[in-house]
């Protein structure tokens, strides 16, 4: 098979689809490589050591789109290169789809293979291939809320761990998942107050006896009765493959502190704040009601070369897989996988993105026997 992947043009993201070392490794399957010219770049990796690990340097992306059976990408296409996206062509990235009609629409149009990482499950029913990005999004999330409360950037000057004589920030965050979690351990560790909600009690009575914080089961009530209090809010809620619930309503804003911040890790799917617009690295926030919402959607891609790392080793075993079985032979093998291919053949394959869109949902079983 063709494998490739290409310099992605999403404002202000830094990743790359494939490191040198997956290069070798699917060389090493006795599969092509072939590398657009300079899309490592961002994260500090050469075409020199690509060529290295066998693979092959294009000089643009049309090339690579081209010859490619499999293209590996980091963030969804963008409109640009729908038209170099074609029928059969396995593209293997994140999708985000329950956020983007455009793009469901182009790739069912183009009927492309599109295989998500944030909806494969692992034989545990966990989610492998978003997870790394989530646990950096996490801590991303702190940092990021930590600089928008400092009063230059529009916050209102508080300092996450206090100080003697001076309060601690009040932190919230909603969700207790892989985001949530990163989210909290980042707070705990520089002394904030911090109290997190879910809706699932198991995973409150964890986070209860493993870091001893103040645990709030969700609710549109709970939630709204804790938001003037907060300093700083973290949106950390996954519905995989669905469109992110709006819990913070656009009429809570208005009995938050003025200079307090939100920082929406859900904006990749459509966000959990009805204020929530998706921003860039290059002018974060906006304020809405006195609020400073930071809703950057591609929050890890500002440590591109930990994330790229970071993602890449997860996404190499299931790349492997579909590039030495073939897509519908490893689908059938693996459930978990099935569940990550979102349209087949101009199909519609992933349930909740149909539910969202009103639009017709296919059972890939349906299409594969």
């Amino acid at each position: 098979m063709h494998i490739g992947t290409v310099t992605e043009i999403k404002q202000n993201e830094y990743r790359v689809g494939l490191t040198p070392s997956n290069a070798r490794e699917y060389a090493s399957n006795g599969h092509q490589v072939f590398v657009q010219a300079g899309a490592g770049a961002g994260s500090g990796l050469t075409d020199d050591e690509y060529k290295a690990a066998g693979a092959t340097i294009l000089g643009n992306a049309k090339e690579v789109w081209e010859i490619c059976d499999m293209i590996v990408k980091v963030k969804e296409p963008l409109a640009d290169e729908y038209p170099m996206m074609r029928e059969d062509q396995i593209i293997y990235t994140y999708l985000h789809l329950a956020a983007d009609k455009e793009l469901t629409d182009a790739l069912i149009a183009q009927k492309s293979k599109a295989v998500a990482y944030e909806t494969i499950r692992d034989a545990a029913g966990g989610l492998p291939l978003l997870k790394p990005m989530s646990e950096i999004a996490g801590k991303l999330s702190m940092q990021a809320g930590a600089r928008c409360l400092e009063k230059p950037m529009g916050g209102c000057g508080v300092l996450l761990g206090g100080a003697v004589g001076a309060k601690k920030a009040n932190v919230i965050i909603i969700g207790g998942g892989t985001v949530g979690t990163a989210a909290l351990k980042m707070a705990m560790g520089l002394g904030a107050n911090v109290t997190i909600f879910d809706n699932n009690l198991d995973r409150l009575t964890y986070l209860d006896d493993v870091f001893n914080i103040q645990t709030m089961y969700s609710t549109n009530a709970a939630i709204e009765a804790a938001l003037p209090a907060a300093d700083l809010v973290i949106g950390a809620v996954l519905i995989p493959g669905a469109a992110a619930p709006k819990l913070i309503k656009r009429s809570y804003l208005k009995n938050m502190k003025p200079g307090s911040v939100i920082v929406d890790v859900a904006v990749d799917q459509g966000g959990c704040c009805e204020t929530t617009k998706r921003t860039y690295h290059d002018n974060p926030t906006f304020v809405v009601d006195g609020v400073v919402h930071y809703c950057v959607a591609n929050m890890p891609g500002a440590v591109s070369r930990t994330s790229t790392f970071a993602l890449t080793n997860s996404t190499l075993g299931y790349g492997l897989k579909i590039a030495n079985m073939g897509l519908e032979a490893a689908v059938k093998t693996d459930e978990g996988l099935a569940l990550g291919v979102n349209c087949y053949k101009g199909k519609l394959t992933c349930e909740e993105v149909a539910r969202d869109f009103g639009m017709t949902y296919t059972v890939l079983n349906t299409l594969l026997w």
